[in-house]
């Protein structure tokens, strides 16, 4: 035994487990998802690796912390209330229900089951985007009782992504009403609009609208929409694909900016 403790403890939501004296004092810790092994000193590495020898999976990288970027500096600022990051598809809706379930027995579905699904259907896509250089925050709340569905930072720019359930329905467009299937038609790429808007004001860059289909019958298109990028959830990777307009630093620091809960407070 070499004195030395192993504390496992979670860190924005990820696992570290943390190598400590008999003081107390952390003198290593192992990042799991990155698989790093940080020394803090290197006088006593072999005692930190014989310690954390039945935690480690795999190869590792052993060092002195890193350095923080700028954009990791922010989020180390961040209470971790205030971190919007952990928030998954569709959590404002998830609370919700949490709160207020409804009725045990109804003859409809709750619109707000169908809802959350395609806002995870929705955000499942946009989060496997993530390995092209890209970030997506969900379920971004706005005064007033508005809310971004989903934000994505990437190369192309930055998008708000609003989400409408249209499983095996008809969709029709006519700018700013849409139709779907038998309803009334409604304004909602005005309001598509309006979030992107807000959006941008509150990040101070272009925010480009998206209206994200899940799962229509048809889509017919009478008076094309007015900047705002109409897709299939099937087909929203295609973002990726789009031209260069933002570099790796501006997509973390507009992401660091974006997940501060404080942004969306001046909108």
């Amino acid at each position: 035994m070499n004195g030395l403790r192993v504390i496992p403890t979670w860190w924005h939501g990820q696992e570290r487990l943390y190598v400590c004296r008999d003081d107390g004092r952390n003198i290593a810790w192992y990042d799991r998802e990155a698989a790093r092994i940080n020394l803090i000193g290197d006088d006593r590495r072999d005692d930190v690796l014989e310690a954390l020898g039945p935690f480690v999976t795999g190869p590792v990288t052993i060092g002195p912390p890193p350095v923080p970027t700028p954009a990791e500096l922010v989020r180390l600022s961040l209470h971790p209330d205030d971190d919007l990051a952990p928030n998954r598809p569709g959590e404002a809706l998830l609370i919700d229900l949490d709160r207020d379930p409804g009725p045990a027995h109804r003859l409809r579905t709750d619109p707000r089951r169908r809802a959350l699904a395609a806002e995870q259907a929705v955000g499942e896509a946009l989060d496997r985007l993530d390995g092209a250089g890209w970030h997506t925050l969900h379920s971004l709340l706005l005064p007033g009782g508005d809310r971004v569905h989903h934000l994505s930072i990437g190369p192309a720019g930055l998008f708000a992504v609003h989400t409408l359930h249209a499983r095996k329905q008809r969709v029709r467009i006519a700018d700013p009403m849409v139709t779907l299937g038998r309803r009334d038609p409604e304004p909602l790429l005005r309001r598509v609009r309006a979030d992107a808007d807000r959006a941008s004001y509150a990040l101070t860059a272009e925010v480009r609208p998206v209206l994200a289909l899940v799962g229509p019958a048809e889509v017919t298109v009478t008076v094309p929409p007015r900047r705002v990028r109409v897709v299939n959830d099937t087909d929203l990777t295609d973002l990726a694909r789009l031209g260069g307009v933002l570099k790796p630093a501006d997509v973390e620091a507009l992401h660091a900016m974006a997940r501060d809960r404080g942004t969306w407070k001046r909108v």
